[in-house]
Order: structure tokens, then sequence, then C-alpha cells
């Protein structure tokens, strides 16, 4: 018999389920997503499960079972099953999905930590590591930068200079799978039951990492390209493995784009340090761009902040407005669209 409790079950859990209708049936965790079928690890094993149709129907794509959800499901073979209901999701991974306006994918679920994943070579990008830690301080979710291949020759100067503004909030650790010390630093950071997301761009070795931390090959990688130098991009999806019996870590593919889903746009000025600033501008409702008074820009100006940072924040809010105002211009529709069909059905009712 699998221990959940390893994999993060709770009390708290147990109570959301006593509250399902489904609360006779066994629970588990969906360790990955197929496009058609959920593998949920369960106190009775691996069970292959599929989403029942009532449940799926009205469900926009983000509202569907993701990598991290704990489901309720009725076993109906020696390792298949239905999944009947979903526990309410806490501190959940989004991002925009690529190619629209305010539609989100969610990227796992029952995140305690989130390792954002850089490697020090031409790959490493502070920018992108903003980007990574604005979209998880808004799930709620503890932000950790791995600076990896910590073996490869690198500035070290000037990657601490570009990462202080980052540094002095979060921890972050200098990793390299040659070098075991570095590796299980990072391993004892991870306590038992904890889960933690590992996301980053393609090749800055977010599998290998996972299989070091795993003391095992857990999930498949590929040899370093000779042409690039870079380890080539194996993961195709988002899956969950334990490590030993302590935390819980989730593989993720690596993404090019990663657009913000953010709903207040004003929690930006504190992942890039720009509150303490902003606090001392003329107008409370200054948007730091050319407004008079503005202490954003006068630290600009004095180099008190490093203007890229500053370039980093104004594109960073530019996006989460859109997206911001964009969602919100989504659900007045939908709301307009469910109080319609509630009209119809009265009518008929009325007939």
């Amino acid at each position: 018999m699998i221990n959940l409790n390893i994999y993060g079950w709770n009390e708290m859990l147990a109570q959301l389920k006593q509250e399902s209708t489904y609360s006779a049936l066994i629970h588990g965790r969906v360790s990955i997503v197929h496009r058609t079928c959920y593998d949920v690890v369960s106190e009775n094993g691996l069970f292959q499960c599929e989403f029942t149709g009532n449940m799926m129907y009205g469900k926009s794509e983000h509202e569907l079972p993701c990598t991290g959800d704990w489901v309720i499901f009725q076993p109906f073979d020696e390792n298949k099953g239905i999944i009947v209901d979903m526990l309410s999701r806490e501190r959940t991974l989004y991002r925009k999905k690529n190619g629209t306006v305010a539609d989100k994918q969610a990227i796992a679920s029952y995140v305690d930590k989130a390792f954002i994943v850089q490697s020090l070579d031409d790959n490493f990008n502070v920018r992108r590591v903003e980007r990574f830690m604005a979209q998880i301080l808004e799930e709620k979710i503890s932000p950790v930068l791995i600076l990896n291949k910590a073996d490869l020759v690198f500035d070290n100067q000037s990657i601490e200079e570009q990462i202080k503004h980052i540094a002095s909030q979060i921890p972050v650790f200098f990793t390299s799978i040659h070098q075991p010390q570095t590796i299980l630093r990072l391993r004892e950071s991870i306590s038992k039951g904890e889960t933690v997301v590992f996301v980053g761009s393609s090749g800055v070795g977010k599998s290998s990492l996972v299989n070091a931390l795993c003391e095992e090959s857990v999930l498949l990688t590929s040899d370093i390209s000779l042409s690039t130098g870079k380890g080539r991009h194996t993961s195709t999806r988002r899956e969950m493995v334990l490590m030993g019996d302590s935390g819980v870590l989730i593989d993720t593919p690596g993404v090019r784009e990663f657009g913000l889903a953010i709903d207040n746009p004003d929690s930006l000025a504190e992942v890039l340090e720009i509150s303490d600033y902003a606090e001392t501008c003329r107008f409370k409702d200054c948007k730091h761009i050319n407004e008079p008074g503005c202490a954003v820009l006068e630290a600009v100006n004095s180099g008190a902040l490093d203007y890229k940072v500053y370039a980093s924040y104004l594109k960073l809010c530019r996006e989460a407005w859109h997206f911001s105002a964009s969602e919100h211009e989504k659900r007045k529709k939908e709301k307009s669209f469910t109080k319609l069909v509630e009209e119809v059905k009265n009518r008929k009712a009325n007939r």
C-alpha cells in the first residue's frame, strides 16, 4: 500500500474529500496528464483514469485536471478508473496559453515551491527569471532560483550583479550534476511531503536535476548536442515523481514563452522591488511612466534603480494589464451568457 502522506495528502485534503458526494470512493493524485487520460497515484497503486463526460461539460481547459491535482475516482478494472470529482485547487501555477488573449493553462497544482532553473551559459536570462518569479508569487508559491551547470566557466560577478534584486527576496542555489555537494544542499531544502515544480527553458537541465535529486534515472534525458553544447530537450509532458521518501518533484517541458496570467498588475511593483520607491510618489495612482513627482523615475535617473529592471517592470505590467482587462471582459461575457441561459430555462419551465 502506498502512503499518500509522502505525496502531500493531509488533514485539510481529507476534510475536502468528506464534503464530496463521492467521499466513499478512492482518492489519488494526478502524476501525468496524457491527451485523453490521467495517471493517478492512489493508496492501491497507479491507475490510468478517464474523465466523466458530465465533469468535462462546460469546463474550460484550465479547469480540467492537471499534474498535482487530487481527484476521486471509481475503479472499474485492475488498474483503470473513472474520475468523478476533483478537490478544490490551491497554489496552482498557471501561464497564459500561447496564441490567446486571456485563456490560461494550468501547469501544476498544490505546489509548495517552484524551482526556476537557469543554466550558467548563453541560456541565462535574468528577465526570464523575473517573469517566472512574478507568476509564481501571484499564486502564493515560494520561488527558488536554481543556477545550473555551475561546473561551466562563467562570470560570477556579472551573474551576481544581475540577480541582486532577486537574491534579496528568494533563495538562490548554484548547482551541477557533476558537483554532488551542490545537489545535496538542494535536496536538503526539500521537506517531506513538499511538492516542487521545475520550470525553465529547454536545455537548462531540469530533468537531469530531478534524476540527480532522486539518485536514479526516473526521467528520460538526452546527450549533449555537439552543435549547441546544450542538452537536447526531452520532456514532453508534466510528470510527477517521488524523491525517495521525501518530497514530490514535477518536471515540466521547456517553454520558449511564459505569458503572464496575472489579475493584479500592481503586485509586480513588489516583485521587482519598485514598491519602496512607489510609496513616495506624489500621486497614489502613479503608473511610473511620465507622471510629475514620480519617485520611481527619479530612482532610475539617479541610478538607484537599474533601468533594465525598470524596463522589465513596464513590459510585464503592460502584459499583465492586458490579460487582466481581457479576463475581466471574458468573465462579463460568461456571466451574460449564463444569465441568458437561465432566462431561457425559466421561460421553458413556465410554459
